[in-house]
């Protein structure tokens, strides 16, 4: 009995550290990850405002090759959303055209359900090097709410990771 009382109180113990921790620790991520495409900037712009075309390049949505996707609207519009639900790699949110700069940026906000709640910001921005190659920044950014924000740093690394696998498959995809 009394070592289940000790196995309780250090277990109360660390979760109340980490509850801790949580209040002292940020709670907006950013990772910006960049590639340099042997592509003309209008080429790449036109292939990455189309959400659909996620799904040849974007990790985490090629993460379920039956996911269940639904659009509405004109995609490669302001107010276009693509829904989407999946198997645990993919989750379950929606994505939308928030802002198109064109020729140079399109902003997307993301809505996840599934397997966290939380809403981010992805921006792909473009920048011609010369006539044939294009520098694709992307940007994921957001706020994670108190508890969760205590795992931002391994989010972090996560989104970093997945964001370089998409960018050399984009790369790849637009170079054919």
């Amino acid at each position: 009995m009394n070592t289940l009382i000790s196995i309780l109180l250090i277990v109360a113990g660390i979760i109340a550290l980490l509850l801790i921790i949580g209040l002292f620790t940020k709670r907006e991520h950013y990772v910006k990850q960049e590639i340099i495409i042997n592509a003309s900037r209008q080429k790449v712009f036109d292939y990455l405002k189309l959400l659909k075309n996620q799904d040849e390049w974007n990790k985490n949505a090629k993460g379920d090759p039956d996911k269940k996707e639904e659009f509405k609207g004109t995609d490669g519009t302001v107010g276009f959303i693509l829904a989407f639900s999946g198997n645990k790699n993919v989750g379950e949110g929606e994505k939308e055209i928030k802002n198109i700069i064109e020729g140079k940026r399109i902003e997307t906000e993301m809505r996840f359900v599934k397997p966290i709640a939380f809403t981010a910001s992805l921006i792909m921005d473009t920048e011609s090097i010369s006539d044939n190659q294009t520098k694709v920044n992307l940007i994921h950014s957001g706020t994670m709410k108190y508890p969760l924000n205590i795992l931002i740093q391994m989010f972090e690394k996560m989104f970093a990771k997945q964001m370089d696998i998409s960018l050399s498959t984009l790369k790849n995809v637009l170079e054919k």
